[in-house]
């Protein structure tokens, strides 16, 4: 298996212990993933937020909705994560994992320590978040046009 960026992820030791390190920091991060995808599904298993219950005061309705609306978003943010987290182990199976999907060139040593379910380096990155705020953008614009 080929992992680019492991060699930099950690300090390397010489006589020929760099592979060795290599296959440690590949554990540390497959367990570190592992134990994120454990944490997420026991908190999507948490749905209480999300029940509709009827009140008859109306601003306890509001309230209720409002409470329901942001439990929807975090559990849609966390199925995200979710995903992702297991794209990343399925990398790490494949052999795959530290390189970009996009451009298929190393992802920084830094940005998979701070995210290490990373699937592009730092500027596809960028570029894919552009491209997503740009179609919203577009969508709008057009049916203000179109109004």
């Amino acid at each position: 298996m080929d992992y680019p960026v492991l060699g930099s992820i950690g300090a390397r030791t010489g006589g020929g212990h760099g592979i060795d390190m290599a296959v440690t920091r590949i554990g540390n991060v497959q367990e570190s993933l592992e134990r994120k995808e454990a944490e997420l599904v026991r908190v999507l298993r948490m749905r209480d937020g999300i029940a509709i219950e009827k009140s008859a005061d109306q601003m306890d309705e509001i309230q209720n909705a409002s409470e329901r609306d942001l439990a929807i978003r975090n559990v849609d943010r966390e199925s995200v994560l979710l995903r992702q987290v297991r794209a990343a182990l399925r990398r790490v199976e494949q052999g795959s994992f530290g390189s970009c999907i996009d451009c298929e060139a190393a992802i920084g040593p830094k940005r998979l320590r701070a995210l290490p379910w990373a699937s592009r380096c730092i500027q596809c990155q960028d570029a894919a978040d552009w491209e997503g705020r740009e179609k919203p953008d577009l969508v709008n614009e057009s049916l203000v046009n179109a109004v």
